[in-house]
């Protein structure tokens, strides 16, 4: 299970492996802040609440992008945080930097 939370609203869908995580809330309409899509821009950062495991490890791009406390906390882009194989809960929150 995956919930996503914006500005706006929650969702809870199922958790798609090999799909980030803004794939899957643009996929499911929420209105989760984003430019790029490529790890650039960093609006679609998020803190993930559960489920950190059950992501895929942080990319080149988060780590050129974000600060290595961010990631202690529990930070990661959406456009990056790719889905596991049979993952387990999984909850987001979007909170871009501006």
């Amino acid at each position: 299970m995956l919930e996503l939370t914006s500005k706006t609203k929650t969702i809870q869908v199922e958790a798609e492996d090999g799909q980030s995580l803004l794939d899957l809330a643009m996929k499911h309409n929420l209105d989760w802040a984003f430019s790029c899509t490529r790890g650039t821009c960093a609006r679609c950062r998020c803190l993930i609440e559960e489920g950190a495991e059950f992501l895929e490890e942080i990319t080149d791009a988060e780590w050129d992008r974000m600060e290595p406390e961010e990631f202690d906390q529990g930070y990661r882009l959406g456009c990056q945080a790719i889905v596991k194989a049979d993952a387990g809960t999984i909850k987001a929150i979007n909170q871009p930097y501006f």
